[in-house]
C-alpha cells in the first residue's frame, strides 16, 4: 500500500487504519473554486493537528471546503512529502498504552510554494482576492514573527523585501502582507489573520509584523495610507491571539518500523535541504488543546464543533500565559537544555531521571504561585496531564528539537514568571528557574557533562552567544562572561543583573563548569 488517493479505502481499513468519509476530489474542488481556510507553515504540527481539526469537521459534513496549505520556507516540504503523496499525511497517534491510532488526514486541498517565482502561487493570489476566505492561520514558529535582530537590524530578506517592495516577497511576513495588499486592492473584504504558534500574544506578534512590513513600504511608496488603515481596522481584519498545544515530535524510526509492518511502502522520513527532519507521516501525542480568542470578521468554520475552544481575548490570554510559561514550555526548555547535556535523545526518559523529574516539577510549583487560572482549563490538573504526557515511553520526543531556538522562547517561558515575581518583590525566592537558565549557558559552551562536544541546536543567536562564552572552558576560571547575555531585555524580558537574579544564575553556572560531572553535582544538590 501507498499513501496516494489510489489506494483503495477497503485495503486501508483492514489494516486499522481510519479513512475520509468525505469526497476529497470534490474537497479539493470546492476549496479552489471557494475558499475558506489558508494555512501558512505545512510542517507537523499543521499536519498532526490542524489540518485534522478540518478532517473532523468535513467528515462530519460540517463543512465543504478543506485547508490550501502554504510553505514559505522550506520548499523541500511541498515537493518531497506533499506532492508525492497526494497532499495526504498519515495521522499516528501515540497512546501511553502503547497503541497506535493511524488515520489518514485528506484535508489539504493542495500545498503551496509561498513565492511568487512558482506557479502555483498564482492559487494563493486568487485565494486572496476571493471574498469567501474567512481566515489565515500560521505555525511559522516564533522566530517567523521576528524582522530583526537583538539590536534591531533588520535582516537581510527583510531587508530586501522591504527595498523590493509587494512584487517579490521571499520573507513569510511580507508575503502575507502583499496577499493582505491584493485582497485590499481586490474589495478590502473581512479576514481573520489566526497565528497558532507556541508564543506569548502570537496574534499581536502576527499584527505588528505584518503592520511594520506594511509600514516601511508605505515609506517607500509602494502602498497607500488607506492600506494601512484597512489593517489596523480590526473589525476588517483581525489579528485574535491563540494557545495551541500538541506535541508532534520529529517522525521516529520505531513508528516508519510499524508501519512498514502493516505493509505500507514509500513512508520512510527525509531530511530537506533547509535540514527539516520530516515524514509523510506524523507521530504525535493524544492530548490536543487550541484557545482561540472570539474574533473572526468574516466568519469562520465551525471549529468549536471539533474541540476547539472559543472564548474571549482575556480568557486565551490566561489559558496561553498558564501553558507557556508555567504548565509545559518552561518544563520542555528546561528538560531540553538539560537533556542535551547529560546525553539523553528521549524526554520520556529524562522523566525517569530523579534530578530531572524534581527540577521540572519544582518549575512548576514557582510557576504556580503567580499563574492565574483561566478557569476553561484547571492549572493543576492541566499541569498534573503534562506530567503524564511528558513520562510517555511512546512520544519519541528528543530534547535536541526542543532546544531550537531557546534564546527565542526563554523571554516567555521563564521571563513572564521572573516579571511577576518582581512585581510582587520576590524574585530571589526563585531556585529552579534560575537554575533552568544555568543550565541553558551551560548547555551553550558545547560540552556534555563529561567534556564531549556537542551540538547545538539551531538558534538564529547562536553564534552572538557561542562568542559570549567563547572564553568559558570546564575546570577554568569564570570572568563574567555570562553577565552580558543576561543582561540582555531582548532575551528574558527583562534585565536580570537589575533584579539581582544574574548573581544567583551565575552561581549555578559556575557550579556547573567546576569539571567533568559538575552538571549532575549540582542537580544532586538542588533538586534534592
Amino acid at each position: 500500500m501507498k499513501l496516494k488517493l489510489a489506494t483503495s479505502k477497503v485495503l486501508w481499513e483492514q489494516v486499522g487504519v481510519k479513512t475520509p468519509r468525505y469526497d476529497i476530489k470534490k474537497m479539493a474542488e470546492n476549496t479552489v473554486a471557494s475558499p475558506k481556510w489558508v494555512h501558512f507553515g505545512a510542517g507537523n504540527i499543521f499536519r498532526g493537528y490542524i489540518a485534522a481539526i478540518a478532517n473532523d469537521l468535513l467528515n462530519k459534513g460540517l463543512v465543504h471546503t478543506g485547508i490550501i496549505a502554504v510553505e514559505t520556507f522550506d520548499f523541500d516540504i511541498i515537493d518531497k512529502i506533499y506532492e508525492p503523496y497526494d497532499n495526504l499525511a498519515l495521522l499516528v497517534r501515540l497512546n501511553p498504552t502503547g497503541v497506535l491510532e493511524k488515520e489518514i488526514i485528506a484535508s489539504i486541498a493542495t500545498g503551496i510554494k509561498g513565492n511568487a517565482a512558482y506557479a502555483d502561487y498564482a492559487i494563493l493570489k486568487k485565494a486572496f482576492k476571493n471574498p469567501s476566505l474567512q481566515m489565515a492561520s500560521f505555525t511559522i514558529t516564533e522566530k517567523g514573527y521576528a524582522l530583526a535582530d537583538a539590536h534591531g537590524v533588520y535582516f537581510g530578506e527583510v531587508a530586501t523585501d522591504i527595498t523590493n517592495g509587494p512584487a517579490k516577497c521571499n520573507h513569510a511576513i511580507s508575503v502575507v502582507c502583499s496577499l493582505l495588499l491584493d485582497r485590499f486592492n481586490t474589495n478590502a473584504a473581512p479576514i481573520a489573520l489566526v497565528s497558532m504558534d507556541n508564543c506569548a500574544g502570537n496574534g499581536d506578534k502576527l499584527k505588528s509584523a505584518v503592520l511594520t512590513i506594511a509600514n516601511e513600504w508605505y515609506k517607500h511608496n509602494f502602498v497607500p495610507k488607506e492600506f494601512i488603515q484597512y489593517l489596523e481596522d480590526e473589525s476588517v481584519v483581525a489579528f485574535p491571539i491563540s494557545m495551541i498545544d500538541k506535541i508532534t515530535p520529529r517522525p521516529a524510526a520505531e513508528v516508519e518500523a510499524e508501519l512498514n509492518k502493516i505493509g505500507i511502502e514509500n513512508i520512510q522520513a527525509i531530511t530537506t535541504s533547509k535540514g527539516t527532519f520530516i515524514a509523510p507521516f506524523v507521530n504525535a501525542e493524544v492530548a490536543e488543546y487550541l484557545v482561540i480568542e472570539d474574533k473572526f470578521p468574516n466568519g469562520k468554520p465551525p471549529l468549536e464543533k471539533a474541540g476547539v475552544y472559543i472564548t474571549d481575548k482575556a480568557t486565551v490570554a490566561k489559558v496561553e500565559t498558564m501553558k507557556v510559561t508555567t504548565c509545559l514550555n518552561p518544563l520542555h526548555t528546561a528538560l531540553a537544555v538539560y537533556g542535551v547535556v547529560l546525553g539523553y535523545n528521549r524526554i520520556y526518559m529524562e522523566m525517569q531521571d530523579e534530578q530531572l523529574k524534581t527540577l521540572v516539577k519544582k518549575i512548576g510549583e514557582e510557576g504556580m504561585k503567580v499563574v492565574v487560572n483561566p478557569e476553561i482549563i484547571e492549572p493543576k490538573q492541566f499541569l498534573a496531564e503534562v506530567f503524564e504526557r511528558l513520562s510517555n515511553p511512546f512520544i519519541p520526543d528528543d530534547p535536541a528539537r526542543i532546544a531550537t531556538d531557546t534564546s527565542q522562547k526563554v523571554g516567555i517561558r521563564f521571563g513572564e514568571t521572573i516579571k511577576a515575581y518582581v512585581k510582587v518583590d520576590q524574585a530571589q525566592e526563585l531556585t529552579f528557574i534560575p537554575l533552568a537558565i544555568a543550565g541553558w549557558l551551560r548547555y551553550l559552551i558545547a560540552v556534555d557533562d563529561d567534556g564531549a562536544e556537542i551540538s547545538l541546536s539551531s538558534d538564529p543567536m547562536l553564534d552572538e552567544l557561542r562568542a559570549s562564552l567563547a572564553a568559558v572552558k570546564l575546570g577554568k576560571e569564570y570572568k563574567g562572561e555570562a553577565a552580558k547575555i543576561l543582561a540582555n531585555e531582548k532575551i528574558f524580558g527583562i534585565d536580570l543583573t537589575k533584579i539581582g537574579l544574574a548573581a544567583k544564575i551565575e552561581s549555578m553556572f559556575v557550579e556547573m563548569i567546576a569539571g567533568e560531572g559538575a552538571v549532575r553535582a549540582t542537580l544532586k544538590k538542588y533538586c534534592i
